[in-house]
C-alpha cells in the first residue's frame, strides 16, 4: 500500500491526479489494494495535465482480469489517435490478488470501487482500489453528522487562537 499521498509532485512524493470522494461516502470501505493500469501513450499525458474525473467509476472482474469502467480520461489535445474518454480500461494485478477479489466479491451487497489515480514515485500511474459495502442511510446520516461537528470544532479551535 503506498504512503501518505501528497499533492507536491517536486517533493518526489506521490501526486494524486483524481480521487471518487463519492465513494468515500456511499460505501464502507473493506479492503483496500493498489493496482497498475493499462494506458495509452495520451492518456498518460492527459492524466499528467490532470484531466480525470472518477465520478461513476466501479470495478469488475471478466475472465480472471480486473476492469476499471466508467472513469473518464479526457482526451489530449496534441494527440492524433485519441480514444473514446470512458473506455474499459484493464488494472494489472497478480493473479492471487484477483482471486482474492473474486472471492471477497462473492458476499452480497459487495463491490470493487476505484478510490483514487496517481503518480507514485517512480512515476508510474496506479489506481488505488477497494472493495466496499454500500452503507445504509443512517450510515451515511452518521457521516454526515461527524464531519459537521468535526467543521465545527475546527472552527472553533481557530477561533480561539485568534
Amino acid at each position: 500500500m503506498a504512503a501518505k499521498k501528497s499533492k507536491n509532485s517536486e517533493t518526489g512524493g506521490v501526486k494524486t491526479i483524481a480521487s471518487n470522494r463519492k465513494a468515500r461516502f456511499s460505501y464502507e470501505i473493506l479492503d483496500e489494494m493498489e493496482a497498475g493500469i493499462a494506458l495509452t501513450g495520451a492518456e498518460v499525458k492527459s492524466l499528467r495535465a490532470g484531466n480525470a474525473s472518477m465520478g461513476d467509476a466501479y470495478c469488475q472482474i471478466e475472465r480472471g482480469e480486473l476492469f476499471m469502467l466508467h472513469c473518464h480520461i479526457g482526451p489530449y489535445e496534441q494527440a492524433r489517435d485519441n480514444l473514446k474518454p470512458t473506455r474499459k480500461r484493464k488494472l494489472l494485478m497478480h493473479a492471487r490478488e484477483i482471486r482474492k477479489l473474486h472471492d471477497q466479491v462473492k458476499s452480497k451487497g459487495v463491490t470493487i470501487v476505484p478510490l483514487s489515480i496517481y503518480f507514485n514515485e517512480r512515476g508510474r500511474c496506479k489506481v488505488e482500489v477497494a472493495v466496499c459495502r454500500g452503507k445504509k442511510l443512517h450510515d451515511k446520516r452518521d457521516s454526515i453528522k461527524e464531519r459537521d461537528s468535526k467543521r465545527d470544532l475546527d472552527r472553533l479551535r481557530k477561533k480561539a487562537r485568534h
